[in-house]
This record gives structure tokens, C-alpha cells and sequence, in this order.
């Protein structure tokens, strides 16, 4: 009987002390969030188009998909007055209804895909949106990239953590200009790589995975392209969400991507002039090459 009343008397006195404490948290501006990472495998005939649309949400709460009225992308060479030579077109439309997945229109008279062989050095990608009576403005490069020449599981620790699992990734860098590269090492981990320290040399690096790989596993290594522009964005979203979640979710703090509002604007092409530092999208539009290798954990 005594330990029966003890427990009452515990119970009795935690949810005295409960206390319901309303917290009002400051009213944040909706953004629309775009993922538009266009990655090229050139051994395929069409580049994977799909772009994310998402909308900002308050604090504690996921970004939403939401709908826009439109969203184009437009590719060709520019001259040596900036102007296009020719130009391309491919009008995207919503894949399944309230995914916010934009993929090529095939209810097109014509094929709206884009051919891999479009994606070339010199490239020029365009992508316009139109959200809730807003114009959005993203420009581009095609950026190329190098393959893996190696991808091999080692036996070296990190710090003294001996759960981790090392995989050393080895490639050689183009010599011919200055590069950007991005690593994909899945499960919502990237890595930025500049080659200030090794160009037109191979470089070896090690990659430390935690707690996600057993033995018997397969991982997947992707090196991407990068423009200046791209790494130095992934560059501080990693930084603030510490390579947690994924590039495209909201920062800890808004990193300005490349896509603009430009609604109302008369030159949507001279960006940086442009006298509205608060009016753009999260996120980014990038057109990217991209090498995979895959190995299996011991």
C-alpha cells in the first residue's frame, strides 16, 4: 500500500509542476524553394528533369510543395554580345498532382525533353518561373566535370571513432582551368572540393561515413560539375546545416542562391544591379555533368 501511494504522490506532483507555455514566434515571409539541380549523366540521350517547387514554412514545420503557374527552361550559346544565337525551350509541368515535381510537358505537340548532347562547355541554361503572380529568373552555365579513376573502401578512423566507415575517393583534375567540384555521398551528405592545391594533378581524398553503412551495403559516389557560383553556395549551406539534411532545405540562416524576383523588372539580365536584395527564391538552378562509382562495404 505505502509503494502505491508513493507512485500517487510522484505522479501527482509531475503534473503539478506541467505548465502549458505559449510561445509566440516572430512571423517569417514565405519563399518559394526551389531544388533545381539538373544532374547529366552523358551516357544517357535526355538530361533527368525535375525540379522541386516547395514553399517556406514557419519555424519547426517542413517546406510544403506548392503549384506555379508556369516554369520554363531555355538553353543555348550566348555570343560575344550576349545575346543568343539560338535558343531552346522546354516547358515543364507538375509530374502527379500536389508533388511540386516538375518534369518536361509530354502533352506537347513537340518533345520538350532536353538531349544530353544540348549540355555542352559554353552552354547557357535559363529557367523562369511564375508563383502566386511573381517572376522568378535563374541563369546558368553547363558545368563539366571529370570521372572517379577510384573508389575504394579503407581502414582508417576518425577521430578514434571506430564505427565510422572510411571510403577514399581518387580523381584526376582537368589542368586546363581553374575547377569546382561537388561529392555526393549520399544520405544527405555532400562535400565541396576546389582544385586551388592540386590542378592538372590526381588527387586522393577520404570520406568518413557515420553510423549509416553496415557490411553488405552498397554506397554510391557521385562527383558533380560545379560553377564558381554553385560551390561557393553549397559551400555556406553546408556550413549551416552542418551536412544534415540535405542542400535544399532551409538553411539555419537564408542563403541567396542564383534565382532572382524579378517581377516587374525591365532587365531581368543585369542581376546584380538589381535594387531589391530580399526578392529571390531559396535554393538553386544548376545543370551539372555527372560521374557515379559504386562499391559494397566489407
Amino acid at each position: 500500500m505505502k509503494k502505491h501511494l508513493i507512485y500517487f504522490l510522484i505522479v501527482l506532483l509531475l503534473s503539478s509542476c506541467e505548465e502549458v507555455v505559449d510561445v509566440d514566434l516572430p512571423d517569417v515571409e514565405t519563399r518559394l524553394v526551389v531544388d533545381g539541380l539538373l544532374r547529366v549523366d552523358k551516357s544517357q540521350e535526355f538530361i533527368d528533369v525535375r525540379i522541386t517547387m516547395r514553399e517556406s514554412s514557419v519555424f519547426f514545420e517542413e517546406n510544403e510543395p506548392t503549384q506555379v503557374e508556369s516554369a520554363v527552361i531555355s538553353y543555348g550559346e550566348l555570343n560575344d554580345n550576349g545575346i543568343f544565337e539560338s535558343l531552346a525551350f522546354s516547358n515543364l509541368t507538375e509530374e502527379e498532382p500536389g508533388t511540386g515535381v516538375y518534369v518536361p510537358d509530354p502533352s506537347f505537340s513537340s518533345d520538350q525533353r532536353i538531349r544530353t548532347a544540348a549540355a555542352e562547355p559554353g552552354t547557357t541554361f535559363i529557367l523562369q518561373v511564375t508563383h502566386k503572380g511573381k517572376q522568378y529568373f535563374a541563369q546558368t552555365k553547363y558545368a563539366p566535370t571529370v570521372p572517379i579513376d577510384n573508389l575504394r573502401q579503407g581502414d582508417g578512423v576518425f577521430f578514434g571513432d571506430e564505427e565510422q566507415t572510411e571510403v577514399i575517393v581518387t580523381f584526376t583534375d582537368n589542368g586546363d582551368e581553374d575547377n569546382f567540384y561537388l561529392f555526393d555521398f549520399m544520405f544527405g551528405e555532400f562535400q565541396v572540393v576546389e582544385d586551388e592545391f592540386f590542378q592538372g594533378q590526381q588527387f586522393e581524398f577520404s570520406y568518413f561515413y557515420d553510423e549509416d553503412t553496415n557490411p553488405g551495403d552498397e554506397v554510391t559516389v557521385s562527383i558533380l560539375g560545379s560553377t564558381e557560383e554553385f560551390y561557393n553556395f553549397m559551400d555556406l549551406v553546408l556550413e549551416q546545416t552542418g551536412n544534415a539534411g540535405g542542400p535544399f532545405q532551409t538553411p539555419v540562416a537564408t542563403v541567396r542562391g542564383n534565382i532572382f524576383d524579378v517581377t516587374g523588372l525591365d532587365n531581368i539580365t543585369i542581376l546584380d544591379n538589381v535594387e531589391r536584395p530580399n526578392d529571390y527564391a531559396l535554393g538553386y538552378f544548376g545543370v551539372v555533368q555527372e560521374y557515379s562509382r559504386t562499391i559494397t562495404i566489407e
